[in-house]
């Protein structure tokens, strides 16, 4: 199951399709080693390059790096978005963890479980 953590965004000199070396939180927000202080973890997060965009699910090595598993949408056809001069990284939920959340709350519901 992905993390998400709140204020969480960072900027990065990246270019291509590869891992992501992040390169500090911008003004008002938190590094992501600040954000999953436990270390390693697979997180949610949103890339912004441009007009390009990407929200997916990574591996956070618990420093610096942020490698792109999976993609669950883009502006390149849901695909890997090709990084370019300075991007933006987020860490978010993104639609498909959220939609599940509420499908596991629903089916919860209907077998008659109580939810915390």
């Amino acid at each position: 199951m992905p993390y998400i953590a709140d204020r969480v965004q960072e900027t990065t000199a990246t270019t291509g399709t590869g891992a992501v070396t992040l390169a500090g939180a911008v003004t008002g927000y938190r590094t992501f080693a600040a954000g999953f202080p436990g270390g390693a973890c697979i997180v949610q997060y949103l890339l912004v390059s441009g007009a390009a965009w990407e929200v997916g699910t990574g591996t956070f090595n618990g420093t610096t790096l942020l490698t792109r598993d999976t993609v669950q949408s883009s502006s390149n056809s849901n695909n890997l978005v090709s990084l370019s001069g300075t991007s933006n990284v987020f860490c978010t939920a993104g639609a498909e963890l959220l939609n599940n959340a509420g499908r596991g709350a629903l089916v919860a519901a209907i077998s008659g479980l109580a939810m915390p």
